[in-house]
């Protein structure tokens, strides 16, 4: 259960963080003591959210945002340094999935695949690029990277989901090793079979639920918030000395 002071003083972006996976972890960050920023394309749950979160004091604000724009990027990181004085976490949690990212290789469109990866791979380059300077000032900070077990393996679909999960997966590495002299931990969360809004489409067809829940070991798909508490813990002063690994919260699934 929440202690109410895992990130107290803390300051955090969270994308797509109006709903699903990325709300949950939003309303713990609150809890936690973290003032967040909730980075979403969706104005009437992003604005809604904040003012509930909001109802004993600020604690977040609601910025809609574009994660595959770089400028955007730079301008909400610009106006919380001068709001809070402080960056010390960033989610990168936005995603997108649906027919462009489900394809097989050979249904696979360009400008499809193109699409995908700006959201899920590209758009974590940038909020993790934007971060760092910032989280420098503070002497460290945490990146946590939302990516998925289709990083990790494979199914008998999505090609460009699967490859911009796991490009997303390949660059926490890279960024944790080049940034680890400055106390910047950079890592790579990966769910598995979860309901949010983004799989409700495809989790209210029985047959597809009855399967994935049939291929989950613990015989339940997860909830937003099971994927929220990995995310907190990398997040927090707990996961001090991990960085450069992958939290696989599926489960049971790939340990098949």
């Amino acid at each position: 259960m929440p202690s109410g002071n895992r990130l107290e003083g803390k300051t955090a972006i969270v994308t797509g963080g109006a709903s699903g996976i990325g709300e949950a972890t939003s309303r713990l960050f609150v809890q936690e003591g973290a003032k967040v920023v909730i980075a979403d394309i969706d104005y009437d749950k992003g604005n809604a959210l904040e003012a509930e979160l909001n109802a004993s004091g600020e604690v977040a604000v609601y910025r809609k945002f574009d994660v595959t724009q770089e400028s955007r990027w730079i301008e909400v990181v610009d106006e919380m340094m001068s709001k809070w004085g402080r960056l010390d976490i960033v989610v990168n949690n936005a995603g997108m999935s649906g027919a462009k990212g489900r394809a097989t290789v050979e249904d696979t469109i360009v400008e499809n695949w193109d699409t995908v990866f700006a959201v899920n791979s590209t758009a974590i380059m940038l909020g993790t690029k934007t971060a760092i300077p910032a989280m420098r000032k503070n002497g460290g900070g945490s990146v946590v990277n939302v990516s998925s077990i289709f990083g990790i393996v494979g199914s008998p679909a999505g090609a460009a989901y699967h490859a911009s999960k796991g490009a997303a997966r390949t660059f926490s590495k890279a960024a944790a090793v080049q940034y680890a002299p400055d106390n910047i931990r950079v890592n790579s969360v990966h769910p598995g079979f979860t309901d949010t809004p983004m799989t409700l489409d495809i989790h209210s067809q029985q047959e597809i639920r009855d399967a994935r829940l049939a291929m989950t070991p613990m015989g339940r798909l997860g909830l937003p918030i099971d994927i929220a508490f990995g995310i907190l813990y990398l997040a927090s002063d707990e996961a001090g000395w991990v960085t450069g690994t992958e939290l696989v919260i599926d489960g049971g699934e790939i340990a098949w």
